[in-house]
């Protein structure tokens, strides 16, 4: 008959579960020992490698693999975790650190007086335990080791210092009303256990014969029965064959197997032996499971058998509130050794003596489960290993990279045990979600429980992203106790198992270890009853304190997961150099490193490591990779050198590999190397196309009709949208993103280019921060969004901002010849093959010396980001043939903006979509000194967010400022009568004009666009309501009307037109405020129609078919926005789709890296000049275009050849040559975009 699953332990299996089980928080965080070999003469080499792929791949029992869960982890969880821990529902968990040991021994130990005094339990003092350990990294036991403090073998403690084990607690007396409320009990902890409770065990006699064993058992390292060089006898000698390596892939012997043939047999080679295995009676027993047959009785489990999972985790008297926040989990120097021979003792399992059949799920399960637990108990013991140190220097609690290193370098599979760990809690919080979504959570403090209500639903929320969607349903529990046989007695056991495991947490004697271990099962058992209870008993089956510790406890993994790549890094940063045992063979000229080291073997390793994961990724060619792995067997000094400091960032590592010796290339990039993408347009859509294309290893021509980059992206002001965790503070979510959005389009929505551009929002944002070295840290909520997600710089203008980094990121690759950067160019024309596929294009280059020079270049792949047609008003443009009554309205567009994206693409058989949708933004300024110029600067969503008010010409308000732009607009147009009959706006009709007022307040929210619009006179600064009414030319009466209205209208919360955010709100006393009030018109802004595209950035013909080599992105391409698009999309677009295009476009083989010889000839870098003093009156000399000097900060700047290069064009230059440009400069930039200029003089006014 087949051997059905049981649960049950041999004799080194149960060694094993016992340093899994319950070496929680102990200083002993080795993982289950493996059977010593005979010969532990021969020293191993470490045969893993932390970095770049510590542990990665699939995940066994799961449906993800660790890039996965490490992707959601980074990308959304982590963050929002770590932030919903700090409020005060979640760091307040209530503990009972009083509750007596279960275990006989134990117990009468405490009662002879050792190590507390007699004082029988143990209470809240500081554990005073503190026995011999075999662990390796475990200081030599001391001799009376029942006096020894917990943090006795703490490294470098202060003498004066409080002892690690103690537990702070917060708040004295103050304890939560859940305590007296009842609200601590879990679940059905009142309803009686599944088995039997432990019997008394305690006798006199006992006594003294158990005192005499422990006393036998405890271990000195055996320093004087070994050689010198020996291992101590309770050290934990490890085997390397998989019969007995408790972590073989296979487990087919690992911790959950029945006690070995000696328990059976009572053959023991010792009485201390037999101590430590043998028992004889046993607190929460495990159904025993005869051999064969094993039928159960036809019948189910009640639904309440789960209820009680967490019912061991004890409470009593001692039951007190402790913050978590202050007991961060850290090493204590706690010995936990006697807690292995405690669950040795007590931990009773089913006895059938079959120690040869495999694991089954269940167990393997549970296993992975415990082993992740202990590896993040580790890895918060190695982050926080050593303790803040007057004498060494440390004011804080530093890590211990070493440790780390020790514990997991031969055993990744504990890492992913790991991350098994986490998508089970995640598969349980995605079950419980429509509980938890619902969840009140009610400490009293209304403002932080409102935010820990809105970080727990954006957690929530985050399981719908694509990026999260696959660690929430990896893990089935639907695929456990299945076996029909004996599935009843298979939960029994395990939860039985559970029991046992959480009884035992109460031997612990260090109390910070004690209230860790005890949280940490509480989740996992919280985690338990959630995967098991049906889903209707869930509402009323959960305790705070168990969704306290649930979700405490998913923090710990997702905390845990980001240590691991933190303590690899953090190692490999203090191992900067090759071991020196490192033998140098020299032949010829070239000199290779044959590395016979330790360090060396893991440096080899880190180079094809970090190769093999660049091609994986697509992100080198074959070639490419053959060459690479050459060179890495052969030591290339500078691939080892390089590997080891950038073989986890595979981006550097890339971008620095052109930098290395020469040799490793053989042909390098030449003019007639086809690129395998051209890009036309270099705004941002076209700049992150190409960005990614480089970063891939891929070629790239961009050409640009301008003599300067960026477009109308340079232009923008208001921001980039994305919904980020960060935002979660604000109560935003994915959903209310995609639905504002969708609000916008209209019935032009399309739902799958929505998503597309939502769902990558956060990832977008992430890229500009981390790869364009952006700063995007101010947040703000723009008209039309129902929550802050819109993205600014703290300094400058958001659009000069990105494109000034992204550019010059993409130049870093000209030097290489990856890049070739083609301005003054027009693309006239696309070449097809007989296909129908794109393959290159035709156009005209002007010269330097101002004639046409015909240009033809060939690529597998052509990139359309022309941008719209807005600014083209010639007859039979596109805005005169798809919205001819906008031909005289001026417009923020660039006179660059014609269309020609649109032609080249209709040209080749490319459909178009949306042509009519032409976005008329309500807010262009009017310049007072050039009121009819066509061409407007924008006064973008920003002005009215930050509490901007609009006025017409009758000092009315006469809208929600913060509704869309389509509304907004129209409520303008509406002041037309017949516009508000009709709806259609009349060619002929003068464009209408409004105010736009803020007060200082709101001011403050735009500082820097304020400034940058008082310097260019677009704003007036006034004094007063008098002042104000006087700039309206109107009433101070009417003016003050107007504004005592609004005022009222905010302390209700509403006005008339459903506006409920108010702010910036002008002060009480308006006699005394000071207002910033402009002139705006309504304006033409963005063009939603153009090409046609699916989610991929491929351009469809018009039977929507993928025309091969034609790709597009921004405002080229139509379709994303539909009716009109929402404030802070377009740079979001760009990014987005210009993303997905660079990443798909595929890189053909090449070798990739061209010799950079730096530093020919080895001569020594010049040493800076010194700046020379300028003075007033010589900087003023130097004021044309061909002569242009600005002063910035104190110092003098020759821009003159930047003015043409200027992305905003050279008149923002030219209006400041020899004058001071310090506060225009800061209105638009930040600061470092100086460092790509060298000053000339610094200015001393004369």
């Amino acid at each position: 008959m087949t051997k059905h699953c049981k649960i049950k332990m041999n004799r080194n299996q149960r060694f094993i579960s016992a340093s899994l089980l319950l070496l929680l928080c102990s200083s002993i965080t080795t993982h289950p020992p493996q059977v010593q070999a005979a010969d532990t003469t021969t020293t191993t080499t470490p045969n893993f490698f932390l970095p770049p792929n510590a542990a990665s791949g699939p995940i066994e029992d799961a449906t993800c693999d660790v890039e996965q869960i490490e992707q959601a982890n980074d990308s959304q969880l982590h963050v929002i975790l770590r932030e919903l821990m700090t409020t005060s529902f979640f760091r307040s968990f209530a503990v009972d650190l009083d509750q007596t040991c279960p275990l006989t021994q134990w117990n009468k130990q405490k009662k002879k007086g050792k190590g507390d005094g007699g004082g029988g339990a143990e209470k809240t003092t500081d554990a005073t335990l503190s026995s011999s350990s075999a662990a390796p990294f475990i200081p030599a036991p001391t001799e009376e080791h029942e006096s020894e403090g917990c943090a006795g073998d703490l490294p470098d403690l202060d003498p004066d210092a409080e002892p690690a084990c103690h537990v702070d607690l917060d708040g004295g007396n103050d304890q939560p009303d859940f305590l007296s409320g009842g609200g601590f009990d879990s679940g059905a902890s009142t309803l009686s256990s599944a088995t039997p409770s432990s019997p008394s065990l305690e006798s006199s006699t006992a006594d003294a014969a158990n005192e005499e064993k422990e006393e036998e058992f405890e271990c000195d390292g055996g320093k004087d029965e070994l050689d010198d060089d020996a291992e101590p006898l309770c050290s934990l000698a490890t085997d390397d064959s998989s019969s007995s390596n408790p972590f073989a892939s296979s487990f087919e012997s690992a911790a959950l197997h029945s006690i070995s043939e000696r328990v059976v047999q009572q053959n023991w080679e010792s009485e201390s032996q037999q101590q430590t295995f043998d028992w004889n009676k046993v607190s929460d027993p495990v159904v025993h499971i005869p051999d064969a047959p094993c039928n159960d009785e036809i019948g189910n489990l009640p639904e309440t058998f789960w209820l009680d999972t967490c019912s061991k985790i004890k409470a009593g008297d001692g039951l007190r509130v402790v913050n978590l926040q202050l007991n961060p989990e850290r090493n204590t120097g706690y010995n936990g050794t006697h807690i292995w021979t405690a669950i040795y003792e007590e931990n009773c399992l089913a006895l059938d003596g079959d120690t040869s059949a495999p694991m089954c799920y269940e167990e393997r399960v549970l296993y992975r489960l415990l082993s992740g637990l202990h590896t993040s108990t580790t890895l918060s013991i190695a982050k926080n290993y050593y303790p803040p140190s007057k004498k060494k220097g440390r004011a804080n609690w530093e890590p211990n990279p070493q440790y780390f290193i020790d514990k997991f370098a031969d055993s990744p599979e504990h890492l992913r045990n790991l991350h098994f760990s986490y998508v089970v809690l995640l598969r349980a919080l995605k079950k419980a979600s429509p509980v938890l979504y619902n969840y009140e959570i009610k400490t009293g403090d209304i403002l932080d429980d409102e935010m820990a209500t809105i970080l727990m639903r954006r957690l929530l929320d985050s399981m719908i992203l694509k990026s999260c969607q696959n660690v929430f349903t990896a893990f089935d529990e639907n695929l456990m106790f299945k076996e029909q046989v004996n599935a009843i007695t298979l939960q029994e056991n395990f939860k039985g198992v559970f029991h046992n495991v959480s009884s035992i947490l109460d031997c612990v004697q260090c109390q910070q270890c004690k209230l860790h271990g005890k949280m940490a099962m509480l989740g996992y058992g919280t985690a338990l009853k959630i995967l098991f209870l049906p889903d209707d008993m869930l509402a009323t089956s959960l305790s705070r304190n168990e969704i306290v510790a649930f979700f405490n406890t998913i923090a710990k993994m997702s905390e845990s997961v980001r240590e691991v790549r933190e303590l690899t890094n953090m190692y490999w940063s203090t191992h900067t150099k090759l071991e020196k045992s490192d033998a140098v063979v020299s032949s010829g000229s070239d000199t290779r490193l044959l590395s016979t080291g330790i360090d060396g073997i893991d440096v080899l390793d880190a180079a094809v490591g970090a190769v093999s994961s660049l091609a994986n990724q697509g992100l080198i060619d074959e070639s490419t990779e053959t060459n690479l792995i050459q060179q890495a067997f052969q030591r290339n000094p500078e691939l080892m050198v390089l590997s080891k400091h950038y073989g986890s960032n595979l981006s550097k590592f890339l971008n620095f590999l052109p930098n290395i010796d020469s040799q490793i290339s053989t042909t390098g990039m030449t003019e007639n190397d086809e690129p395998d993408a051209i890009v036309i347009g270099t705004g941002l859509a076209g700049l992150s196309a190409t960005l990614n294309i480089l970063d891939r290893g891929g070629r790239v021509v961009l050409i640009e009709k301008e003599h300067r980059l960026g477009g109308n992206s340079n232009k923008a002001s208001s921001g980039i949208n994305a919904c980020c965790p960060q935002n979660s503070t604000y109560g935003d979510y994915l959903e209310s993103f995609k639905e504002d959005t969708i609000r916008s389009a209209g019935k032009s929505s399309k739902p799958h280019l929505i998503e597309t551009l939502v769902e990558n929002s956060e990832a977008a944002v992430q890229w500009l921060k981390d790869r364009v070295g952006v700063d995007l840290s101010v947040l703000a909520q723009l008209g039309g969004h129902g929550h802050k997600r819109t993205h600014r710089p703290n300094q400058g203008m958001v659009g000069a901002e990105i494109i000034y980094n992204i550019q010059r990121a993409v130049k870093t690759y000209e030097k290489s010849g990856m890049v070739k950067i083609m301005v003054d160019t027009r693309v006239t024309q696309l070449k097809r093959n007989d296909s129908g596929a794109v393959v290159g294009v035709e156009g005209v280059k002007m010269t330097k010396d101002g004639k046409n020079e015909t240009i033809s270049l060939t690529s597998p792949n052509v990139v359309l980001a022309t941008g719209g047609f807005a600014s083209d008003r010639s007859s039979g443009s596109y805005l005169d043939r798809y919205r001819p009554e906008l031909m005289r309205m001026p417009a923020t567009a660039g006179e660059f903006s014609t269309g020609d994206g649109i032609t080249l693409g209709t040209s080749a058989g490319a459909g178009i979509v949306d042509m009519d949708k032409v976005q008329v933004h309500p807010t262009g300024w009017v310049d007072p000194k050039d009121p009819s110029n066509p061409g407007k600067i924008l006064a973008g969503e920003l002005m009215r967010g930050v509490g901007g008010i609009l006025m017409n010409h009758e000092g009315e308000r006469f809208c929600n400022e913060l509704g869309s732009r389509a509304y907004v607009v129209d409520k303008m147009f509406g002041h037309d009568p017949q516009y508000a009959k009709t709806k259609t706006w009349n060619v002929d009709t003068e464009i209408p004009t409004f105010s736009l007022v803020l007060s200082a307040s709101a001011a403050e929210g735009a500082q820097k666009h304020v400034d940058h619009y008082l310097n260019k006179g677009l704003l007036t600064r006034v004094e007063g309501l008098d002042g104000l009414a006087n700039w309206m030319k109107l009433p101070v009466a009417t003016v003050k009307a107007s504004l005592l209205e609004y005022q009222r209208d905010a302390k209700k919360g509403k006005d008339a037109w459903d506006k409920v955010t108010f702010n910036g709100v002008p002060q009480k006393d308006l006699s005394s405020e000071v207002f910033y009030a402009g002139t705006v018109t309504p304006v033409l802004h963005y063009c939603m129609g153009g090409l046609t595209i699916d989610k991929d950035g491929n351009v469809l013909n018009e039977s929507k078919e993928i025309i091969p080599g034609l790709h597009a992105a921004g405002e080229v391409s139509g379709g994303v926005h539909g009716d009109n698009r929402l404030g802070g999309n377009s740079l979001l677009e760009c990014t987005v789709f210009g993303t997905i295009v660079g990443k798909k476009i595929p890189i053909k083989p090449r070798n990739l890296i061209q010799s950079n010889n730096l530093q020919q000839g080895g001569g020594a870098v010049d040493k800076p000049a010194e700046l020379r003093n300028i003075s007033t009156d010589e900087l003023q000399q130097h004021n044309t275009e061909d002569d242009c000097w600005v002063q910035i900060h104190g110092l003098v700047y020759d821009l003159t050849d930047f003015v043409d290069e200027h992305p905003a064009g050279p008149e923002s230059i030219t209006e400041l040559a020899g004058k001071d440009g310090t506060e225009e400069f800061q209105a638009v930039h930040g600061e470092n975009i100086l460092e790509d200029f060298d000053p000339i003089g610094t200015f001393v006014p004369v």
